[in-house]
Formats: C-alpha cells, sequence, structure tokens
C-alpha cells in the first residue's frame, strides 16, 4: 500500500510539473542551465549485463532522482522483443514521456521521403493508445537528409500534416559507444571496472553539456534549454542516476521534456547539411562557427571514448 502511495505522489508531481512547463520556461532566466533527460531507440534489446531488468533500473533511478524522461521509441522493438511493447508501457505508466524514433530506425538521406514518412506512420501505428503520448518525432541518427534540400523539406512538411513537433537535441553524446565497449568486453572477457566506467559515464555526460553550452553561449542569442542524447542501453540503466547527481552539482538544472521544448530552437536552414551534432552545433555553423577546435570533443568520438575508458581503466583488455 505505501508503494502504491508513493508512486501515486510521483505520477502526480510529474503531471504537475509537465503542466507548468510553458509558464516554467518562460519565467527562468537565458542564462541559466537547464537540460532534460531524452532517451532514444526504446526498446533495446540485450547488452552487457545480459537478460536483467533494465527497464526496472531505468525506472528507479529516474524516479528517485525525481527526472521525468522522454523515450524516442523505435518501434521495430515491439515485434522483435518478447517483453519490447511492454517495456515502453512501463516506461510510461511511470510517468514517463513516449514520442516517435520511427519504426526501423532508418538514415533519412539513405531512403526517398515518402518511404521515410511511411516508416514513421508505421511507428505511430505502434504508439497509439500508450500513456504520456508526445506527439514529437526525432531523427534517426540526428540525419535529417544531409544536403538534400528537397528531400529535407518533403519530410518537414510531412511532420507537420501530422502534427508531430521536433524533438532536436543540443547535447550529443556517443553513449552508445561507451555501452558496446562494455558490452564488448564481457563478450571477450577482458577485466571491466564498473565504478571506472561510471566515472568516465558521468563525464562523458558533464562535459558534453557544458560543451554545448559554450557553444551556444558564444553563437547563440541565448541560451536554451538543452536536451541530453542518452539511449535506452545498460550504461544508461547503471550509471544515469550518477550522472544527473554529476550535472546538478555542475550547476545544471534538471527539467522536464515539455519545458525543454517549450520555447523551441528554430529548425536549421534547408541548405545546412551540417546536423548530425544537434541543433545548437547547427545553428552555431550557420552562423559561421567552423573548426575542430569548435565542435569536435571526446564526449561524441570513437577514439575518445575509447581513450578516456583506457586511461581511467574501465576496461582492460585480457592479453
Amino acid at each position: 500500500m505505501l508503494r502504491y502511495i508513493w508512486l501515486t505522489v510521483a505520477l502526480a508531481w510529474l503531471a504537475s510539473a509537465a503542466s507548468t512547463a510553458q509558464e516554467a520556461a518562460s519565467s527562468v532566466p537565458d542564462t541559466e542551465r537547464r537540460i532534460a533527460i531524452t532517451i532514444d531507440d526504446a526498446p533495446l534489446g540485450p547488452g552487457a549485463k545480459g537478460n536483467w531488468d533494465r527497464a526496472g533500473a531505468l525506472i528507479e533511478g529516474l524516479n528517485a532522482a525525481g527526472v521525468q524522461a522522454i523515450f524516442f521509441v523505435t518501434t521495430d522493438g515491439f515485434e522483435e522483443l518478447e517483453d519490447g511493447k511492454a517495456r515502453v508501457e512501463r516506461y510510461a505508466d511511470a510517468g514517463h514521456l513516449i514520442a516517435n524514433h520511427t519504426h526501423s530506425h532508418p538514415w533519412l538521406y539513405q531512403v526517398e521521403a515518402d518511404d521515410f514518412l511511411s516508416d514513421i506512420d508505421r511507428a505511430e501505428a505502434h504508439l497509439e493508445g500508450l500513456e504520456n503520448r508526445r506527439l514529437r518525432f526525432r531523427y534517426p541518427f540526428l540525419d535529417q537528409g544531409r544536403r538534400d534540400s528537397d528531400k529535407r523539406q518533403s519530410v518537414w512538411d510531412g511532420l507537420d500534416a501530422r502534427g508531430l513537433g521536433d524533438g532536436y537535441v543540443t547535447v550529443d553524446t556517443y553513449d552508445w559507444h561507451l555501452d558496446r565497449q562494455w558490452r564488448q568486453a564481457v563478450a571477450e572477457d577482458a577485466s571491466v571496472d564498473e565504478a571506472a566506467l561510471s566515472d568516465v559515464y558521468v563525464a562523458m555526460i558533464v562535459e558534453a553539456a557544458e560543451h554545448a553550452a559554450s557553444l551556444a553561449e558564444t553563437w547563440l542569442d541565448n541560451q536554451p534549454v538543452h536536451t541530453l542524447l542518452l539511449h535506452e542501453n545498460d550504461a544508461a540503466a547503471s550509471f544515469l542516476p550518477a550522472a544527473i547527481k554529476g550535472l546538478r552539482g555542475a550547476g545544471w538544472t534538471i527539467v522536464t521534456p515539455d519545458e525543454a521544448y517549450a520555447r523551441p530552437l528554430p529548425r536549421p536552414a534547408l541548405t545546412t547539411g551540417f546536423t548530425g551534432m544537434g541543433r545548437v552545433a547547427a545553428l552555431a555553423w550557420e552562423r559561421g562557427a567552423r573548426g575542430e577546435g569548435t565542435f569536435d570533443h571526446w564526449s561524441a568520438s570513437e577514439s575518445g571514448i575509447e581513450e578516456r575508458l583506457a586511461s581511467e581503466g574501465a576496461v582492460t583488455a585480457v592479453d
């Protein structure tokens, strides 16, 4: 009974926070550093920890931190994983938001616009009826068709016609690569220090957020409410609570996804092919930002993450 009462109170709190997001977005100074947690590719298959309750760990960690996340769902997992749909329903029932990330996760530049929109529609059909839905869409790989402006416009028109808002990213990380390195190490019976792995994960997220905030401060008119890109993997389920603590310790306020998107950043221009690092990077590029020193960061680099894992002793190959 106490567990039921606690969950009811938590869900009421999350609902109240979401309903007041527009007011909060308009009343907080643009200089305050705010960030929302967004999680892609749910539901994913087994990872480094094998057959465990990843959803339960994510829900417990987020609720303990008092954080509402938005899950951008790739619905082929409903067909391929026995617990795929049930897992996403658990996220929704726990008070987290659910949005569209296509059905099969295609690169837009590799498919026709009509086929891409059909894949979005297929996902919408799978998501119909789920609790806490948000009519919002995120591009797989953050790919908006590269330099094909006609294709980009066709997809924009299709999204607008469907009433699907833009689930853009401002803080990009290669958390998927850290998770992959962990999974590979386990498969190869390499040594894994999970405490060190957690430290690298936290540093990756906090430093990526700092990098995006610095880019926005230099190139944009205002500091936006940021959106952090993560994935529904074992790394997030294991280490996200520590990363949230790290962000707060670095002066970040964790806000709801609704607040983050209440005052949306504009779409990049049709002629901007530089979209794969997220919205702040794309807008900075349009304003003249150039060079590796401006954009590159180890948190969105496969080699950078591998070097950090090695230097911290998180993953050690077996001789």
